[in-house]
């Protein structure tokens, strides 16, 4: 019974952060202006975007802790791991302006 228990859970939370950082069903290959993508709202794309996995303070979850990423990683090294995908996480989830302002405003944590 705990073995069934444990196994359904386990399955549900990998079904859950698989569907949060997965992406946009209705998404399209054409590619989308930045939409005024700028380190100001480059949190907001951080949360719409990133905060399932890494969590809406940074403190991480499924994907790993981000409050001092900015220490660690310039702002390009963060673009090129958005871009490309590191470990668990997928390429691509963010891209063109967006991706900047989101490596932009992350290279600030340290």
């Amino acid at each position: 019974m705990k073995r069934k228990l444990l196994g359904f859970l386990l399955g549900t939370t990998l079904v859950f952060s698989l569907a949060a950082c997965g992406g946009d069903d209705n998404a399209t290959d054409e590619p989308a202006g930045d939409g005024g993508a700028t380190a100001a709202n480059g949190e907001e794309i951080f949360q719409q975007n990133c905060a399932a996995c890494h969590g809406k303070d940074l403190s991480g979850g499924a994907g790993p802790t981000l409050q001092t990423i900015g220490s660690k990683y310039s702002k390009d090294e963060i673009a090129d791991i958005i871009e490309n995908g590191r470990g668990a996480m997928r390429a691509g989830i963010v891209q063109g302006a967006e991706k900047d302002a989101v490596a932009e405003w992350l290279a600030g944590k340290k």
